[in-house]
């Protein structure tokens, strides 16, 4: 997920990666991480279920305080759906890996003479963003103890406190369950620069799971260290002709509202055909979201985005919509949730054409299926690459198109972007971390759960009947 201080960090980190000095501390923090995970290499499946069950259970209960304590060290996101964030990361994906095979015989098939043996990585590093640093916490936490991997936590620095609030509540669970509570560790509060590189580096880190910008993936691609980074997202949200145009506006809203629009798989662009535009723009109004005029899209265009380089500012990054039509000097109706940018596609290329984590949306209008084809693709091409697309439409035929010619590790059909990506309400593993695959130079296209944290090795007989 992309935001600004996290560019700011991460393009630091980059420098900083393949140069740190040799750090005691941090040898001592792997050490103790090696330690513990192989103190659990023995837990059988039930064991290790009822610890994350008991993990998820603390997070759960704590989520409402752990939402509020996020807001109020890094100023953005709204406080109710962090907390549903919060049980969604702790309580569902717990549900997700309970009752799964998690390392051992994981697999056999007697036709081919071959058994699948999963095995621990070892210790991860994880790096967690101020946007949802609470709900990635504990979604690395879980996946890593079902796979027998210890996790080692770097917060970006806004976030440092709330993160190691969650670190503390997940150790006390650890201890309380026999566990070592060195399973789940944290660099310092204030980690630095070259803590954090040193880590990515580690001989004794087995691998890096990164969220959080471009330049932080990058550098944990090129730390030497296998790594499962995320890209940014820019959702494309396609309302064709015979769409349902009701429940897609109510659905594109409640989607883009969730936490003021930081889930990077919301919907950043709508593609809207013409023949439904107006039908759609009223049931958007009706649905809570203001459609900006012509000049209210300059005004809000000039507050949000930044002059030199087009990226949304910080002081809007997960604000209310009230909050930023407020900062352009605009007026909004009462209860106004989301605001709603017309524009021409002329400013596709610009930053109303690019992710946008806040709940602000643009709004290009397409002539006929080749077109809402061709702005879904170019609108991709802007950043959102590998991520998420979205199509709101009644045919079969056209889902399937649509499917086929995106470049996205995740289709979504009448649903709505930021709960759909995660996994909340369909068939997606439940998931925190969303893999864009090498459509966004990254190295998977799953949601990522455990499986992503074991290595597989197989046991191969010779075939019945085979012979050399």
């Amino acid at each position: 997920m992309l935001h600004w201080l996290s560019r700011v960090f991460s393009k630091d980190l980059e420098e900083f990666a393949l140069t740190a000095d040799p750090d005691p501390a941090v040898d001592a923090l792997v050490a103790r991480s090696v330690a513990a995970q192989e103190s659990i290499a023995g837990w059988h499946e039930g064991k290790i279920d009822h610890l994350i069950t008991a993990l998820a259970t603390e997070i759960a209960g704590h989520a409402d305080e752990l939402a509020a304590a996020t807001v109020a060290e890094t100023g953005i996101g709204c406080v109710p759906d962090k907390a549903n964030k919060n049980r969604f990361a702790s309580l569902d994906v717990a549900q997700s890996l309970v009752g799964k095979p998690g390392v051992g015989v994981v697999g056999s098939d007697e036709r081919k003479a071959l058994t699948e043996i999963a095995d621990p990585m070892g210790v991860v590093l994880g790096l967690i963003p101020m946007t949802n640093p609470v709900a990635t916490l504990v979604f690395k936490a879980l996946i890593c103890v079902k796979a027998r991997d210890a996790l080692i936590v770097s917060c970006q620095r806004d976030a440092a406190n709330v993160g190691a609030m969650t670190v503390d509540l997940l150790r006390e669970v650890l201890g309380r369950h026999g566990a070592s509570a060195d399973l789940v560790q944290s660099v310092p509060r204030r980690p630095t620069r070259r803590t954090t590189a040193a880590l990515m580096r580690h001989p004794g880190v087995a691998m890096i799971l990164a969220t959080g910008g471009t330049a932080m993936v990058k550098a944990a691609y090129s730390s030497g260290t296998p790594a499962i980074g995320v890209g940014p997202g820019n959702a494309p949200a396609w309302v064709c002709a015979d769409a349902d145009v009701e429940a897609a506006a109510r659905l594109v809203v409640a989607s883009k509202v969730f936490d003021h629009g930081i889930i990077c798989g919301s919907e950043n662009n709508l593609v809207v055909d013409r023949s439904v535009r107006d039908s759609f723009i009223g049931a958007l109004r009706r649905a809570g979201a203001a459609v900006l005029s012509a000049a209210d899209c300059d005004r809000v265009a000039r507050a949000a985005f930044d002059d030199r380089a087009g990226r949304l500012r910080r002081s809007v990054l997960g604000q209310a919509a009230t909050a930023i039509a407020a900062q352009a000097g605009i007026e909004v109706p009462a209860g106004t949730r989301l605001l709603v940018a017309p524009v021409p596609r002329q400013a596709l290329p610009g930053p109303y054409g690019r992710e946008k984590l806040a709940p602000l949306l643009s709004l290009f209008t397409a002539d006929g299926e080749d077109d809402g084809i061709r702005l879904c693709l170019q609108i991709l091409g802007n950043g959102g690459r590998g991520h998420t697309a979205i199509i709101h439409t009644r045919s079969e035929r056209l889902q399937v198109s649509f499917a086929r010619q995106m470049p996205v590790s995740r289709v979504l059909v009448n649903g709505p972007g930021a709960q759909g990506c995660i996994g909340l309400g369909n068939g997606l593993t439940p998931s925190l971390m969303l893999g864009c695959g090498t459509y966004g130079r990254t190295s998977t296209t799953d949601n990522v759960t455990y499986t992503n944290l074991v290595n597989i090795k197989r046991i191969a007989h010779p075939l019945a009947g085979a012979g050399v």
